[in-house]
């Protein structure tokens, strides 16, 4: 399984980026897993008063919820980044949307930075490490020649095939 984070500042198109790759990877028959980090402190994904939620308040550390389609599970524990990625076992490929202190410099996830202009596209080089491609609205193709660069929005073939060939290995 690889991980790879897709970064950039909110509202750069970061979630359309993931949303795109997915669909293009899934259509070759890759399983795609996304982590995506919510950085408020209150998030709940349960509704108080429910029966999920009742279970959480009488102390249970892990709630599943089944339906028909979709099984849902809750659980009261930190959110560290390696215990996250465990989950995700199955899959061919993991992108991870936050976390940023945490895999900044991390070698071992790729980056695909997504800038919407050229004071963005430093801040990121500067930031992160390693960044395989990027994508966005800012073309960096002038700019930084040996990172490849693909809109994920008009084009996500082209970086979808970046990311078999830097780290799906196909």
């Amino acid at each position: 399984m690889q991980a790879i984070a897709v970064v950039g500042t909110k509202k750069s198109g970061k979630t359309t980026t993931i949303e795109n790759l997915t669909r293009e990877l899934t259509k070759r028959g890759y399983k795609v897993a996304v982590i995506k980090h919510i950085n408020e402190p209150n998030l709940t994904i349960d509704t108080p008063g429910k029966d999920t939620w009742r279970y959480v308040q009488a102390g249970a550390k892990t709630i599943v919820a089944t339906g028909p389609n979709q099984t849902l599970t809750i659980e009261n524990t930190c959110t560290q980044i390696t215990a996250l990625l465990k989950k995700c076992k199955g899959n061919d490929i993991v992108f991870i949307e936050g976390f940023k202190k945490t895999i900044a410099r991390n070698q071992n996830i790729p980056k695909i930075a997504v800038t919407k202009n050229p004071v963005e596209a430093e801040n990121t080089i500067e930031t992160y490490y390693p960044i395989i491609a990027f994508t966005g609205p800012y073309n960096t193709a002038k700019i930084y020649q040996n990172t490849p660069y693909a809109n994920s929005q008009t084009n996500p073939k082209k970086l979808t095939n970046i990311i078999e060939k830097a780290v799906l290995k196909k």
